[in-house]
């Protein structure tokens, strides 16, 4: 597969120009992310060298209000695209889209939609992906668009999305070291603004105590701590968690890994807020599948649970999955017990590369609570046609089985029918906050052509 169709791939975002950035670490045990490989397009099978693609889209943008709120929109968008490989230790991706007003729209609204622009974070929606460093680097950097991000162990963040309030573009970023029996992760969800910051350092007690093993990672004990400061992207209430994990592998097999963990977290600012999980977690990559499968039990009180920070929580923090319209901070969350599953499959009729290049990508979260409520998030994208052809469809489906239940759907094709172009299209619901904090439902839809050149 050449570099162009790589990328062309690779660029399966909603309107909002969201780019992935999901990885793995590679003791499967409790991490989740490293660099993340398919974040910039790189050419399939190359080990060095340059390698560099231009590309340009040209799509119309139509928002139309649900619920009988505001008037419809529509806006011609271009997307111009760089990116620059530089082989495994680092690469760049740069590019944003430019929204010009159409028609509809508040009266006197400027040309460009100043939504997209009108804070410093929005500024950083121009790094799509920074890379400097790899797996194997003592220390490594990774910055841009966050999508479907969890820090290490999960449990305090996973599958956090930093774009999932359309009108905030921030660069997030996260760098990751590795000494001895010691490895640390520490993340930023906005490099320009005051939001969440964390970090999760990772003990390995076999390293430690007997010194450099074969097999790294087998017991393992975490430590992390993530504050949301509330002062970009909308004011929202600070907060604070902290999480202790424990993680034992318990089945080494050539190309499969089983394992078992524990833990306890709380938010340290508030008395009887606590939470503790039990679980177990398989691993099995071969060269044609990578499959990560996660069970947990779970216990809160107090309004902590584990995976706070989820891939709504941009959206919840300003008002959470309720009909009180308060943020997820202040919302009452009732003590119980919950059941977690989780799934990521990456399969390939080939071979699997080091880009998202394959037939089949899968990931899926659930959580059912035994109070009656009901969360779900998942992704689903296939390539078709001697991959010319990618469908890809997700959503999000929050507190169902509760009232103001929350729904999110996206679908999109993109199809390359020349060596240059390509078509596309998308469609599905976001939510879009007000000057209040309230969210209002909105349907999109974008159809466009692209064109460019690898080199």
């Amino acid at each position: 597969m050449t570099l162009t169709w790589v990328a062309v791939l690779l660029l399966t975002q909603a309107p909002e120009a969201e780019e992935p950035a999901d990885g793995t670490w590679p003791s499967a045990s409790s991490s989740e992310n490293v660099m993340p490989a398919d974040a910039l397009p790189t050419a399939a099978g190359e080990g060095g060298g340059w390698s560099s693609l231009l590309s340009l889209e040209a799509s119309t943008l139509a928002l139309v209000p649900r619920g009988g709120g505001g008037e419809p929109v529509g806006y011609a968008q271009l997307s111009p695209m760089l990116v620059v490989d530089g082989g495994g230790e680092w690469g760049l991706h740069v590019g944003a889209p430019v929204r010009l007003r159409l028609w509809g729209g508040e009266a006197g609204a400027g040309r460009v939609r100043k939504e997209d622009w009108d804070s410093l974070s929005d500024w950083g929606q121009v790094v799509r992906a920074l890379k400097l460093g790899s797996e194997a680097s003592v220390v490594a950097l990774w910055v841009g668009a966050m999508e479907d991000y969890s820090l290490l162990s999960g449990h305090l963040v996973r599958r956090y999305s930093n774009r999932a309030n359309p009108d905030y573009h921030p660069a997030g970023g996260y760098l990751t070291s590795s000494v001895g029996p010691l490895f640390v992760e520490v993340f930023s969800s906005d490099m320009l603004g005051a939001r969440l910051v964390g970090a999760q350092a990772e003990v390995d007690l076999a390293h430690m105590l007997t010194g450099p093993l074969r097999e790294p990672g087998r017991y393992t004990l975490g430590l992390s701590a993530v504050r949301d400061w509330g002062r970009a992207g909308g004011q929202s209430p600070q907060v604070t968690l902290a999480h202790v994990d424990g993680t034992a592998v318990v089945v080494v097999r050539p190309g499969f890994e089983l394992h078992v963990l524990a833990g306890w977290g709380g938010r340290p600012d508030t008395a009887g807020a606590w939470g503790a999980v039990v679980g177990m977690g398989a691993d099995a990559l071969t060269p044609t599948l990578d499959m990560k499968l996660r069970l947990e039990v779970r216990r809160q009180r107090g309004g902590f649970r584990q995976g706070y920070f989820g891939p709504d929580y941009e959206l919840a923090r300003l008002s959470a999955v309720s009909r009180s319209g308060t943020p997820v901070t202040q919302a009452p969350f009732p003590e119980g017990l919950s059941a977690y599953g989780e799934a990521v499959v990456g399969w390939d009729g080939v071979r699997l590369g080091e880009v998202l290049q394959r037939h089949l990508h899968l990931s899926v979260g659930a959580e059912v609570f035994n109070w009656g409520r009901v969360d779900v998030d998942g992704r689903l994208a296939m390539q078709l046609a001697e991959r010319s052809l990618e469908v890809a469809v997700s959503g999000l489906a929050r507190g169902l089985g509760q009232p103001g239940a929350r729904h999110l759907y996206l679908a999109e094709v993109r199809w390359r029918f020349g060596r240059r172009l390509y078509a596309l299209a998308q469609g599905g619901t976001r939510l879009y906050p007000g000057a209040d904090g309230t969210l209002s439902p909105v349907a999109f839809a974008s159809l466009g052509m692209g064109v460019d050149d690898a080199r």
